[in-house]
């Protein structure tokens, strides 16, 4: 039960016949007029309870975008509904207008509109609908919480989409429309043309030479049905925030990008998300399909506040990739972490795949680094150019032992690792 202010109001309107009684008895006469009328404004008012309430929500939307929550309030109580409704949504789902006063006669309908636009990803959820059922006189309520569950799940952004296009040309480039001249490791045969000045004189085909009594030169193209697999580290150093968004953020639209271009480009991707164990996977999933499976399972991962087991990420690696592929590892350069962990183990990565390492960098650290207005700022450019330098030494160590590493804020690190993608694939190193 609740009382409204008018309750309190009629209370203090009773102050000049308490004053006309002596004594405690007026004061015990008019509160029990208040109480009784009170209780017969709650006896009159519409049963919450007798209301059903039914919720249609969108299935995903994705982060930055807005969707619509609609509740259906059907009035069973045989009495006209006068009620404060509240919808509980999750604060980080961003209901807008989660409250609304509803006037709704017995046996008929309402439909309430709330309006999301969350602020994180993930499935954000509604738990319960609070109706507040006023009597007649507006003095008293009934109140009751209705379970009726909600799940709205909110996608990755994609905020690197706008490179897709450019990528795709640079894509289509290789792949036919401007075959590559000269044969890498792994190309396959494309076409025959006649020689130009400039063509590597190694791409003559003799043989159709002689046929054809003018020179003639092979032209080939990146190979196609290539297998990506792509390693998302949700370990504690993907938890760090870069600007207004954890590290893992950053790294899942690195992800999204690359995907996009290497299926487009005839290669198979699949996504493993693991720290100590797997906690996501996208396996065998072709074509149009693909981007929809990845944002859904990228969806609802957080960083877990644990160490990355790198034996247990090559252990997955190598149970899924029985042939040479592309190995891209999304992990912080932390130097510590990388040092104890990846390192030790990434021969075993090596010695039998590419392997691409994408990390995302904070730009704070580079503006720490030319501080030098008084001591505090001094010491923390000074911790700035140590972590810079760990970060350059930790490189280093992993590009001698034959791992790319690819590097960029938030909005540089997708097209870098799309580019560096590329430029593998003109090598004929996929």
């Amino acid at each position: 039960m609740a009382i409204s202010g008018r309750a309190v109001l009629l209370a203090v309107l009773g102050l000049p016949v308490v004053a006309l009684l002596p004594g405690w008895s007026g004061v015990l006469v008019w509160a029990g007029v208040v109480v009784a009328l009170v209780a017969l404004d709650v006896t009159l008012a519409a049963s919450p309870r007798q209301v059903e309430v039914r919720r249609e929500v969108p299935g995903r939307v994705r982060l930055g975008e807005s969707v619509e929550s609609v509740l259906t309030l059907a009035n069973r109580s045989g009495r006209r509904l006068r009620a404060l409704v509240r919808d509980a949504w999750q604060p980080s789902a961003g209901a807008n207008g989660d409250r609304a006063e509803v006037d709704v006669p017995a046996g008929e309908r309402r439909r309430l509109h709330t309006v999301l636009r969350p602020t994180r990803r993930g499935d954000r959820l509604a738990d319960a609908v609070t109706l507040r059922s006023w009597g007649p006189l507006g003095l008293g309520a009934r109140q009751a919480s209705l379970p009726v569950p909600g799940r709205l799940r909110v996608l990755p952004e994609f905020r690197s989409r706008r490179h897709l296009p450019s990528r795709l040309a640079r894509l289509r480039e290789l792949d036919g429309r401007a075959s590559v001249r000269v044969r890498g490791q792994g190309t396959e045969f494309d076409s025959l043309r006649d020689y130009v000045v400039g063509d590597d004189v190694r791409s003559i085909d003799w043989r159709a030479t002689a046929r054809r009594q003018q020179v003639v030169v092979r032209t080939w193209r990146p190979e196609r049905d290539r297998r990506v697999l792509v390693v998302l580290d949700t370990s504690r150093t993907s938890a760090a925030r870069v600007g207004d968004a954890p590290r893992l953020d950053a790294a899942m639209d690195a992800a999204l990008l690359l995907s996009a271009l290497a299926s487009r480009a005839g290669d198979r991707v699949d996504l493993v998300a693991v720290d100590r164990r797997v906690r996501a996977s996208v396996e065998g999933v072709r074509g149009s399909g693909l981007l929809g499976a990845l944002v859904d399972a990228m969806a609802p991962l957080e960083p877990e506040l644990v160490e990355a087991d790198w034996p247990v990420v090559v252990g997955e690696v190598r149970r899924r990739l029985t042939q040479h592929a592309l190995v891209v590892l999304l992990t912080p350069l932390e130097a510590a972490a990388v040092e104890e962990g990846l390192l030790p183990v990434v021969h075993h990565l090596t010695s039998r795949h590419t392997v691409l390492l994408g990390s995302v960098s904070d730009p704070v650290l580079a503006e720490m680094a030319g501080r030098r207005g008084d001591p505090d700022a001094v010491y923390d450019a000074a911790a700035a150019e140590r972590t810079a330098l760990d970060r350059v030494a930790v490189t280093g160590a992993l590009q001698r032992a034959g791992v790319e590493v690819v590097e960029g804020t938030p909005d540089e690190l997708p097209p870098r690792l799309a580019d560096a993608y590329l430029a593998l694939k003109a090598a004929g190193r996929l």
